[in-house]
């Protein structure tokens, strides 16, 4: 609503002036000229208002607008003129010629330069419109005849201004026209049409342009002419690519039984990703959430069918998969494809656009995606982990222990048996104890990050070493740090035992730079990371990415591994 209250009210400066302007310079009743000059007059703010209202972020709305304004208010300086009131505001007709024969088709079709090379284009065209406004804003100006040189008087140097940046200002118009038709001739065919009616609308513009200015010489009928060229031209050909090749992907129908028009448009590149971030925190599960991220690039870019493919080759898509992929954009970890439009269009560079904006959330959507998965599947490994290790450990243990029981019961069993059997009961005690160590130790609850590591790393059968500073070992941090840091050395030792056959091993705690980091050396045979699979490499590098940290593996053969992890902490 804010930005159709903005763009409403330059239209209706716009509409205003004309109509305030025409009844001035000639009285009431108005004659037909002067209602013809009224009706041209309201064209212009019509596209501008529908363009910036609908469209607020792409600049050739607003550039209809202010140059409706700009003529809006000329014609109302026009009729103070005519009765004797010198004003300045007739100036601001050349304001009006730069800004639609420059700048409209300069930005044409989505607000943007062509390129940087038009860059200087802009600035010399914005410099000669400003002096050819304020020369003639000195020495006096005719609306109607916006190629006549002014005339001398009222000071020469502000004469030399306008002459000189009329001047430049009529060049710059044709070398904009011929950059805007070499862009029709290398259009896609999606937009051909859209710049085939902008180069029309531009050349009657122009030819009627031709014609006020032949007016002294070619009678009235030749400067009507002209002036329904330059004031209905250009709006006309924007209404009709809006209304027939969706400009700005506006659309106007008819909805009910009643001529009723419908203003539609695709949304916003933020109005998408607020639709996403929506879609996103109502879908938590991976699949839904891909699921989800595939609708959203459907629905924004009106397309038959949109897929999220990832690295690992999980593809969901959204939609009725028919046609060829029109679209395919890279994001982190994976791309995003789209099929053809659904009214059979094809996908333009504005499109392209549109979504190279989503990748960046897109790509974190499909990572947060990738994350979740891999901790998922972590968890579940380590919940049959542990219930392998409760079935063939300390189950075991517990029914041979009942049945030693149930035995010393039936036949009276001196010591020597119960002996026995409390040994087992011990035995059975130290493997809970063990277990419920991987699962999160007691010394890690009752002393610290720095007490369970050293714990830990004590029952090794290899020379291991636990360095810390002394600040440390009395500092406390929050379950999810602790937990996330004890087992990923405990996995990291684990790992140099098993696969690494390490003779010694050192671990290092600190923290600096606001981070706790951990850092294990083993001189075992080491490996290649980029070969060796990431099977449980991922999984650490999953926790410390969840908490915000990182992970590092720097190993070659033969000549050890270490482990470099940290995670944010205060302080």
């Amino acid at each position: 609503m804010s930005s159709r209250l903005a763009a409403g009210l330059p239209a209706v400066i716009a509409a205003a002036g004309v109509v305030a302007g025409a009844v001035i310079e000639t009285g009431l009743p108005v004659p037909p000229s002067q209602w013809m000059l009224i009706v041209l007059g309201l064209l212009l703010p019509v596209p501008g208002w529908l363009l910036a209202s609908r469209r607020p972020e792409v600049r050739l709305g607003w550039l209809l607008l202010a140059g409706g304004v700009c003529f809006g208010l000329a014609i109302f300086g026009a009729g103070l003129a005519a009765r004797g009131h010198s004003t300045p505001l007739i100036a601001l007709a050349a304001g009006f010629y730069g800004l639609t024969w420059i700048f409209v088709p300069l930005l044409f079709p989505d607000g943007r330069l062509p390129s940087r090379r038009w860059r200087p284009v802009a600035w010399i065209s914005g410099i000669a419109i400003a002096a050819h406004t304020a020369g003639i804003a000195l020495i006096g100006y005719d609306p109607y005849q916006p190629l006549v040189l002014p005339a001398t008087g009222g000071g020469l140097v502000a004469a030399m201004a306008a002459t000189v940046g009329q001047f430049v200002t009529w060049v710059m118009a044709v070398v904009v026209y011929c950059g805007l038709v070499l862009r029709w001739r290398r259009s896609e065919r999606a937009e051909r049409g859209q710049y085939a009616w902008m180069v029309g609308g531009m050349t009657a513009t122009l030819a009627g342009g031709v014609l006020m200015m032949i007016a002294s010489t070619g009678g009235p009928e030749v400067a009507a002419i002209g002036v329904v060229a330059v004031l209905a031209a250009l709006p006309t050909a924007i209404v009709v690519a809006v209304v027939r090749y969706r400009l700005l992907d506006i659309r106007i129908g008819v909805r009910g039984s009643r001529l009723h028009l419908v203003f539609d448009v695709r949304p916003t590149v933020d109005e998408v990703l607020s639709d996403l971030g929506t879609t996103l925190d109502a879908t938590p599960e991976p699949v839904e959430l891909l699921g989800g991220l595939a609708a959203v690039v459907r629905g924004g870019l009106e397309v038959r069918w949109a897929a999220v493919r990832l690295a690992d080759g999980t593809r969901v898509v959204a939609g009725h998969e028919e046609g060829a992929v029109a679209l395919t954009v890279p994001v982190r970890d994976g791309h995003i494809e789209c099929g053809p439009r659904e009214d059979g269009g094809g996908l333009t560079r504005g499109d392209r656009r549109f979504l190279e904006a989503l990748a960046v959330p897109a790509g974190l959507a499909i990572q947060s995606a990738g994350l979740v998965t891999r901790l998922v599947n972590a968890q579940e490994a380590e919940r049959r982990r542990i219930e392998r290790n409760i079935h063939d450990g300390v189950q075991q243990q517990l029914v041979a222990l009942i049945a030693g029981l149930e035995l010393a019961r039936a036949t009276g069993a001196g010591p020597d048996m119960l002996a026995l059997l409390r040994e087992q009961a011990r035995q059975t005690l130290t493997d809970l104890r063990e277990l419920a160590a991987g699962i999160h130790p007691s010394s890690l609850s009752q002393g610290g990050l720095v007490e369970a590591v050293e714990e830990r790393c004590s029952r090794l059968h290899v020379r291991t070493t636990v360095t810390s500073a002394p600040s440390l070992r009395a500092a406390r941090f929050s379950d999810e740090v602790e937990g996330a840091m004890y087992f990923t050395v405990s996995e990291v030792v684990a790992n140099a035992l098993k696969h690494a056959d390490a003779g010694a091993i050192e671990v290092r705690l600190s923290r600096s730079g606001g981070r706790l980091h951990a850092t294990v050396t083993d001189d075992g045979k080491g490996f290649d990371p980029r070969t060796a699979g990431r099977g449980g490499l991922a999984t650490l590098s999953d926790r410390m990415d969840a908490l915000g940290g990182g992970l590092e593996i720097v190993s070659e053969p033969g000549k050890g591994t270490r482990m470099n992890a940290w995670v944010p902490v205060d302080g």
